[in-house]
């Protein structure tokens, strides 16, 4: 039994020796969730080697696995990200992207992802997301997300908004794909209510093909909508 045992914790050390200078290889990245790369392999290939000083085989006990993962989530196009090292000695990254719900393009442009913050255009990819016109502050994103939000979980607005407009004095506006007139929401009280009132009208004036008849919708006034003809 006691050169059994022996004979185990001479393994267990030679195999800890050989694993720790086992040298690191060239990063495999895997992203998770969306297909869409606003971010590519090779980015997050050349963050991770950048972060361990340009090295491509360095042994595998110098590596800071967690230093990795923070310089991964630096980048303004990553949500999440979770490094780790096999056996075998190859790093692997799980990264997931930030998912944009709408496109600022006013003085400046950027995305709006789905909790609210920025993220940056990519070279790689365009979403198509609702743009985002008028007077927005880039650290006063809240009236613009919420309403945001709702387009992109209501399959009804998903598919019709194309632009969201605030005004100075913040009051919301959405243009319609093929419509002329503008919806007022106002403020985004009410919200969901507003929204169905939007939804009844839009269904009735496409049955009676009067859709074309308004130049304004405004949806800011309680249990009703007050529209503007042509």
């Amino acid at each position: 039994m006691f050169a059994l045992l022996g004979l185990v914790t001479f393994l267990f050390a030679f195999a800890s020796a050989r694993n720790s200078v086992r040298k690191i290889s060239k990063p495999n990245v895997v992203f998770i969730g969306e297909n869409n790369l606003f971010i590519t392999n090779e980015n997050v290939s050349k963050l991770l080697i950048q972060s361990f000083k340009g090295a491509k085989n360095i042994p595998k006990e110098t590596l800071d696995l967690n230093e990795l993962e923070i310089a991964l989530k630096s980048n303004p196009m990553i949500k999440t990200a979770e490094v780790y090292v096999t056996v075998n000695g190859t790093l692997n990254a799980e990264v997931e992207q930030k998912t944009p719900i709408a496109r600022v393009s006013t003085s400046a442009s950027y995305y709006i992802d789905d909790d609210g913050f920025y993220m940056p255009l990519s070279d790689n990819y365009s979403a198509r997301v609702p743009l985002v016109t008028g007077y927005v502050e880039k650290n006063n994103l809240k009236n613009i997300y919420i309403v945001a939000s709702k387009i992109n979980k209501d399959e009804f607005l998903k598919k019709h908004v194309i632009e969201i407009h605030q005004g100075i004095d913040k009051v919301v506006y959405l243009k319609l794909r093929q419509c002329q007139f503008l919806v007022q929401l106002g403020d985004v009280t009410f919200l969901d209510k507003k929204v169905n009132n939007l939804k009844a009208f839009y269904q009735k004036n496409l049955k009676d093909k009067a859709l074309d008849s308004y130049s304004k919708v405004n949806l800011q006034f309680d249990n009703q909508v007050v529209c503007t003809k042509i």
